[in-house]
């Protein structure tokens, strides 16, 4: 189907409005759409739930019984809207087979797909998507910290038993990470708040290997082919302790 003939994207009457298609008319979810409004409308997709959202809505009862209908309904869509979702009603057991193509339907025609299992997940999908269309994406964006004292305090609290206090405690002792990852446990023990257990978890996470079984038994493999055994380096944290502080950022200081 041409581009020419899909809908235009509707603009609600009112913005808080989700729009409906007329084929969605009683369709239990619609009794599941709450703290939004709702007007139909001649549009592509089921329910536009932004200027630039659409969502095409399947049962996989019904899927099942009309495994083309789909397919007609995402040509139809053609290239109409910037976010396009297929929001997928998991009402039968055996749903493994039919979810995973239409994933792959989906990646192809860049639709991204979202698994409800009931109708109130449905509608609460659709509502959330509708009260979030003006929101910033602030609010689930990783908040990544430039500070060297905060990075140092995140790497180190990764540690069982260390606490904020712990890591000003290494901090002002031992001055910065590379001098921590070297300090022994006699060191670590005469500090205040280090017991037996915690000094334990400390050595753990900088010597300790970071690896699984297979990498272990490649290491053990690849050692007895070698003669002479390679230098250990002066840092040595091998997890991702070291990799989250020794950044290029990151100064020793």
């Amino acid at each position: 189907m041409s581009s020419a003939r899909v809908p235009p994207v509707v603009v609600p009457a009112s913005g808080n409005n989700i729009i409906v298609n007329p084929c969605q008319r009683g369709n239990p979810v619609l009794e599941c759409i709450r703290n939004v409004g709702k007007e139909f409308g001649d549009i592509a997709a089921d329910y536009q739930v932004g200027r630039t959202t659409g969502v095409l809505f399947l049962s996989l009862r019904y899927h099942r019984l009309h495994p083309e209908y789909i397919h007609s309904r995402v040509e139809k869509l053609g290239h109409s809207y910037d976010h396009r979702f297929l929001l997928i009603l998991c009402d039968i057991t055996e749903h493994r087979d039919p979810i995973r193509e239409l994933t792959k339907s989906c990646l192809i025609n860049n639709i991204t797909i979202i698994v409800a299992f009931s109708n109130d997940e449905v509608g609460h999908y659709l509502s959330v998507y509708k009260q979030f269309e003006s929101k910033p994406p602030d609010m689930i964006k990783e908040r990544v910290d430039k500070d060297y004292h905060a990075i140092l305090r995140g790497a180190l609290t990764n540690i069982p038993k260390v606490n904020k206090t712990d890591v000003e405690t290494l901090r002002s002792t031992f001055g910065s990470f590379a001098n921590i990852s070297r300090a022994t446990p006699n060191q670590l023990r005469n500090l205040p708040g280090f017991g037996q257990v915690k000094v334990k978890n400390i050595e753990n996470a900088f010597n300790k290997p970071f690896r699984n079984d297979t990498t272990t038994k490649l290491s053990q493999l690849t050692s007895t082919q070698t003669t002479q055994p390679q230098p250990q380096e002066p840092l040595r944290g091998t997890g991702n302790i070291a990799q989250q502080v020794l950044s290029p950022t990151s100064s020793d200081s």
